[in-house]
């Protein structure tokens, strides 16, 4: 085995380092990857197993909001709620999508795609990085602090997330899907809307967690489903 000179060995090290601050600010920014499916919808499997593949980084905050248009096809979802389908709904529109669907995987507010192939969901990643952080998110408690920025001119929204970290094993009984026992990871329980960001500081005051086993994400967006400029989770 050929060994290091103390050159390299110190290039390596530095190399390691630079490695390690960056998964560190990567952890505090994470990519934000938004899954809109649907129990009863046979091709969500795939694209929901895709996602939770990534889930467990710590540069992803990765978020499954199950939408409702498939309720009346066999099988009412278990998590869905109208809410998660209005926010799928803006986002037609922000795409110039003419209508909804399932799978989609959204990255960052900034590219959308269906996310059944592995390949296809890692380009996006790259092609949707925010390059800016974007404002400091603080969460410390029951309250969450925007630092000040630089906001877009339409202004920018604060949202609320709270998710299941679990993999919860639901048996589907009748429809596409009808028979089989689907793992869902990072269903979103809870979805607020906190206010809005116009670039100076701001202090938001957060509504009591609904279940311990939530965790806590914060998503600074730009109005009308817009990039995503800041994430961050507790």
């Amino acid at each position: 085995m050929r060994r290091l000179s103390t050159l390299g060995l110190v290039l390596v090290l530095v190399a390691m380092a630079k490695s390690s601050t960056a998964c560190a600010a990567d952890a505090a920014h994470p990519v934000v990857i938004e899954l809109f499916q649907s129990q009863g919808c046979s091709s969500c499997p795939p694209a929901a197993a895709n996602v939770a593949a990534l889930a467990d980084r710590p540069d992803v905050l990765a978020l499954s909001f199950q939408v409702t248009y498939w309720d009346q096809l066999g099988w009412k979802d278990t998590f869905a709620e109208p809410g998660y389908t209005e926010r799928q709904w803006a986002y037609a529109h922000a795409f110039h999508h003419g209508n909804v669907f399932t799978p989609q995987v959204v990255i960052n507010g900034r590219a959308n795609g269906v996310g059944v192939d592995a390949r296809e969901l890692t380009g996006l990643l790259t092609r949707a990085d925010r390059g800016d952080a974007g404002p400091a998110i603080t969460l410390a408690g029951r309250a969450v602090e925007i630092g000040a920025g630089a906001a877009p001119s339409s202004g920018a929204e604060v949202w609320l997330v709270r998710y299941d970290p679990r993999i919860l094993m639901i048996a589907i009984q009748r429809g596409e899907n009808g028979g089989k026992t689907l793992p869902h990871k990072n269903v979103v329980r809870q979805l607020v809307r906190l206010g809005g960001w116009s670039g100076d500081a701001a202090h938001f005051d957060l509504p009591p967690v609904p279940d311990p086993h939530l965790k806590t994400a914060i998503l600074v967006q730009t109005a009308g489903a817009g990039p995503i400029l800041a994430a961050a989770r507790g």
